[in-house]
């Protein structure tokens, strides 16, 4: 259906120029909102009237009958119809739909991949400080920022997963006391418990472990404890690495892999918040007010000026953030996207202004923003606050020890980022048609379940490809082909919105359109060209299935057993 859609854009491009030389316009498609309209819509007459004054269904109808003409048209359109103001409803002949089968089949797992672009995205996610393990704000972004990478990956972009983080901060300076006062015999409650300090059992196992002078690695850095009860930069150094072992293995069990580290401390270092800083002076937006130095963000859209450096010589945050993006920007990340939660709002527009004033030709709207809302978990009918290991909030490891990597994946990748989500573990565990991911999954399992028992009675896998598409005329078949022709538009428009929740949607729907199909129809039928053209159309629909949950980092399974499961006669 690739070819057919690519051949009927062609088409539809020469018919526009023939009724309208000059038009401007580039040739499109949509879906019409309702499925009895057809299966493609063309919109291009009520903007082509306004240019030459002409009512829309007169030129509706002058562009029916120049495509009509065109012999893309006459192969894989069965039908040509004007709607409304002067909509044209298409309708595909049977061959256009079945030929997406042959071309899952051809390509296999790059099937929707577009070839490389040539361009390099940036995606920055999790972004957690070392100060304790990752919550369910933190596992939201993962879901979230690897399936867009992934996403991105399928349209031909070259995508770099980026964790930023500050081991040298406020809040690092309190993990070191936290862990001090550990060290100390101090317990949470005592009289000389350090009011700001992090409760959570895990200070406890950093304290014993410093003391023991074991030796932490992790992804980015390694430190051995000295030992020594009084060498505070020691134990925020060991602290720091313990933690950032603990949430590599948050991640390990999440199967999430970064390919780079950053460090906040970095810019500090290397001397690019002050370049920054004196980037932003030199630009002439920046001002001395009651001894701080100001950026006059009002001169870009913002409701007032902000301050830049305080009159304690110290930066606010976002003049880091500002100095991180400049650096992104200098290694060739022309395309950026950020993941944070809601609470970061206010940081697009100070980021963005910054990296304008700074006079570097980077563009406006650089970087784009993902922001999500916070996840909350409801077991047992009540919500869960609290883990112990944690001390005041449910972990990423929580979730997956409590269900599965697959289902905290599908789970919290299955609504937009700006929505509220709440996580119910029951519904999690539940092996039935209620738990989407258990739906799609089945879906694919119950597939390879009858490809194995077609095997089993002789079939032959390799004939497949040569399978006599037109025997696939059954209104689910159809249904189930125009779904999986839909695939590789569906990852163009995710892509293009930040929208990878599109793609569990996507995987809902066709796991719909099988379970629909499997209800209604025979496979291992006596008529063996029909039980060929039908196992070629299970393998495909397996195929894209597993892309799409592959693409979500959730795994496809070829077996599963399902609670109450009652098959029909359909094998």
């Amino acid at each position: 259906m690739i070819q057919a859609q690519q051949e009927l854009l062609t088409a539809l491009a020469r018919a526009l120029d023939e009724i309208v030389p000059g038009h401007g316009l580039a040739p499109a498609f949509e879906s019409p909102k309702q499925a009895a309209h057809g299966d493609l819509a063309i919109t291009a007459a009520m903007p082509l009237a306004k240019m030459i004054k002409s009512p829309p269904r007169e030129l509706a109808q002058r562009l029916v009958s120049a495509l009509r003409r065109q012999a893309a048209v006459q192969r894989w359109v069965g039908a040509l119809e004007i709607a409304g103001p002067g909509f044209i409803n298409l309708r595909l002949a049977d061959v256009a739909k079945q030929a997406v089968v042959a071309e899952v089949l051809a390509a296999g797992d790059r099937y929707g991949n577009q070839p490389p672009n040539g361009h390099h995205l940036l995606v920055e996610f999790v972004s957690a400080n070392p100060t304790g393990p990752l919550h369910l704000g933190h596992a939201r972004q993962a879901a979230l920022g690897d399936a867009l990478c992934s996403l991105y990956a399928t349209q031909g972009w070259q995508v770099t997963r980026e964790f930023y983080y500050n081991d040298a901060g406020v809040q690092i300076a309190t993990l070191a006391n936290s862990v001090k006062a550990r060290i100390d015999g101090l317990s949470p409650g005592d009289a000389a418990w350090p009011t700001d300090a992090y409760n959570g059992d895990y200070i406890a196992d950093i304290a014993a472990d410093f003391l023991a002078g074991k030796t932490v690695q992790a992804d980015d850095r390694a430190y051995t404890a000295s030992g020594d009860p009084d060498d505070l930069d020691g134990i925020r150094q060991f602290a720091v690495a313990y933690l950032r072992h603990e949430q590599d293995l948050d991640l390990q069990a999440f199967g999430l892999q970064f390919d780079n580290y950053f460090l906040e401390s970095g810019l500090y270092r290397d001397g690019k918040v002050e370049a920054t800083v004196q980037r932003l002076v030199a630009s002439g937006h920046t001002y001395q007010h009651d001894g701080a130095l100001w950026l006059r963000t009002t001169d870009f859209g913002d409701d007032k000026d902000r301050v830049m450096r305080k009159s304690d010589g110290t930066y606010t945050y976002f003049v880091p953030d500002v100095a991180y993006h400049i650096d992104k920007w200098n290694r060739g990340y022309t395309k950026c996207i950020n993941l944070q939660g809601t609470d970061h709002h206010s940081t697009v527009m100070r980021v963005r202004t910054g990296l304008q004033a700074a006079g570097l030709g980077i563009p406006p709207g650089y970087p784009d923003y993902v922001l999500h809302k916070m996840v909350t978990v409801m077991k047992g009918g009540a919500e869960v606050k609290i883990s112990k290991r944690a001390g005041s909030y449910v972990t990423l490891r929580d979730l997956i020890d409590w269900t599965s990597r697959d289902a905290v994946r599908f789970f919290l990748i299955s609504r937009k980022a700006d929505t509220e989500y709440t996580f119910d573990v029951d519904l999690a565990l539940a092996r039935n048609d209620e738990n989407p991911v258990f739906y799609v999954q089945y879906a694919h399992a119950r597939i390879c379940s009858v490809l194995a028992m077609w095997r089993e009675r002789g079939g032959d896998p390799s004939a497949w490809i040569g399978a006599d598409l037109s025997r696939l005329v059954a209104p689910t078949e159809t249904a189930l082909m125009l779904a999986l022709a839909d695939y590789p538009a569906m990852l163009a428009r995710a892509a293009a919105g930040l929208a990878p929740h599109d793609v569990a949607f996507y995987a809902r729907g066709v796991a719909a359109a099988f379970h629909s199909y499997y209800a209604a129809e025979r496979f291992l039928v006596d008529d063996a060209g029909l039980a060929r053209a039908r196992m070629a159309l299970l393998a495909a629909t397996a195929q894209v299935l597993a892309c799409a949950l592959g693409l979500l980092g959730v795994s496809a399974p070829e077996r599963m057993e399902r609670e109450n499961t009652m098959e029909h006669q359909g094998t």
